[in-house]
């Protein structure tokens, strides 16, 4: 989760949202993902579905069958579907997302027992570490886009 939050704060750099993903095969990190929607424009660029499609490249398939996530928030949706669809077989999760999380909170896509897999999933890993920096992104946004009245 160490390197997962190493990849938040990249975000967070860049402006970002400050989510982070590593996948993980035999003991071994092989892919990383921050978000970048907004320096690509592509609402599909989570950190997660960037990791997931770095390691479907590496591994030359689309399975991703003995591989486990760590991200430090918990994904949304889209990206639960993802996971799913890639076969990871673990997902540890960094801080609940209570508004849009689709691994337990809000939905449970990732353990629907109607769906062709279901994933195995920790949560709570370095939870404050990863709620910390969600809360300051937003906090320094808001102070960004203060008017000057409001101050």
């Amino acid at each position: 989760m160490k390197e997962a939050l190493k990849e938040a704060r990249k975000a967070a750099e860049m402006g970002e949202i400050p989510v982070g993903a590593v996948i993980v095969k035999d003991g071994e990190i092989i892919s990383r993902g921050h978000n970048l929607t907004e320096t690509t424009k592509d609402p599909t660029a989570h950190a997660e579905m960037i990791a997931i499609r770095e390691a479907a490249k590496l591994l030359r398939g689309w399975r991703l069958t003995g591989c486990d996530m760590y991200v430090t928030m918990e994904p949304c949706s889209m990206c639960a579907g993802a996971l799913v669809w890639s076969r990871i077989e673990h997902l540890y999760i960094g801080a609940d997302d209570l508004k849009t999380g689709a691994c337990g909170s809000v939905f449970n896509i990732v353990q629907d027992d109607r769906l062709n897999h279901q994933i195995a999933v920790d949560r709570g890993i370095m939870a404050e570490e990863s709620s910390q920096l969600v809360r300051e992104f937003f906090r320094n946004l808001r102070n960004k886009t203060k008017k000057p009245e409001e101050e």
